[in-house]
């Protein structure tokens, strides 16, 4: 029988107490901002604590502590303020099911998109929760939540934030990271070939896979930057602007093309629109009048 987590208890059944915050234990710590944990201490401090923290009693007996399932911020800011209690909602969980809260509710106060939400997801793996538990949190299918947990484990935070940017798909990302850096720039030229990548978002999916070829998986952590950015070079800004004018050319070339395909069209439909027995055909058919395009055009010049 499957085991659900999601259960609505009824406000009535729910059991609060105050308790001493020297009598709580962390099972499932996590970083937080500074900024926003000192907002939290000046909210509590103002007008108090607005919503109490949810502790579990399994193991109250034995440790003679309850243990945290979420409000590990509100519990620091309490004491900060040198409060030695606090409100909590009491429950009484197995293990197994007070980890995977904990664990949801840390993954809900982080922002999808983000490395912090892609490990929480992996956190949530870790600790047991199955895929499809995970997709449906996510709301996202188990094979790209699996997909997505490698790419944590290969350490991919370029490629994960470029996914979530929507630059590239799940599937392109997979194969870079699978990929030597010396197939990369192939597995490049075929997603542009196949039309996973256009000439919209080339230049910044190549920038990623050239920031990940050269400076690594992971941008340094303080200044969002690879840590060898400081040993950048003039022949370095000379490669890239080169890089970039050959990468604007090509858009160039595209566009152009596309253009004069556009114009093609435009003139052939001009010319099909004056031929008497091509009209003649398209009415019978109940097509004789012209597609809507968005936008004004004139053929005049290419003529």
């Amino acid at each position: 029988m499957k085991k659900s987590y999601a259960s609505i208890v009824p406000m009535s059944e729910r059991v609060y107490e105050t308790i001493p915050l020297d009598k709580i234990v962390v099972i499932n710590p996590r970083n937080r901002e500074a900024r926003q944990f000192e907002e939290n201490v000046r909210s509590i401090d103002a007008v108090g604590l607005l919503q109490p923290i949810k502790v579990n009693r399994r193991n109250l007996a034995k440790t003679q502590n309850y243990e945290l399932i979420c409000g590990e911020g509100r519990c620091l800011a309490c004491k900060k303020l040198g409060h030695t209690t606090i409100e909590a909602e009491v429950v009484d969980y197995d293990e197994e099911r007070a980890y995977i809260e904990s664990l949801v509710e840390n993954m809900a106060r982080v922002s999808p998109g983000t490395m912090a939400f892609a490990r929480e997801l992996k956190r949530m793996h870790d600790e047991g929760a199955p895929l499809e538990k995970i997709a449906i949190i996510a709301c996202k299918h188990p094979t790209y939540i699996s997909n997505f947990i490698q790419l944590v484990e290969q350490g991919e935070d370029r490629l994960i934030k470029g996914v979530e940017q929507g630059l590239f798909s799940m599937s392109f990302a997979l194969q870079v990271a699978q990929s030597d850096d010396s197939q990369v720039q192939n597995v490049l030229m075929d997603a542009f070939d196949s039309g996973l990548i256009n000439c919209t978002n080339m230049t910044n999916v190549r920038k990623i896979i050239e920031l990940r070829i050269n400076h690594g998986k992971r941008p340094d952590k303080q200044t969002g930057h690879s840590a060898s950015a400081s040993n950048y070079t003039v022949r370095d800004l000379t490669k890239d602007i080169s890089r970039i004018t050959k990468e604007k050319e090509g858009f160039v070339r595209e566009t152009t093309t596309k253009e004069n395909r556009l114009f093609t069209m435009l003139n052939a439909l001009k010319t099909l629109a004056e031929d008497e027995h091509w009209l003649t055909l398209a009415n019978q058919a109940g097509i004789s009048e012209p597609p809507a395009l968005e936008g004004n055009y004139t053929t005049t010049a290419r003529q």
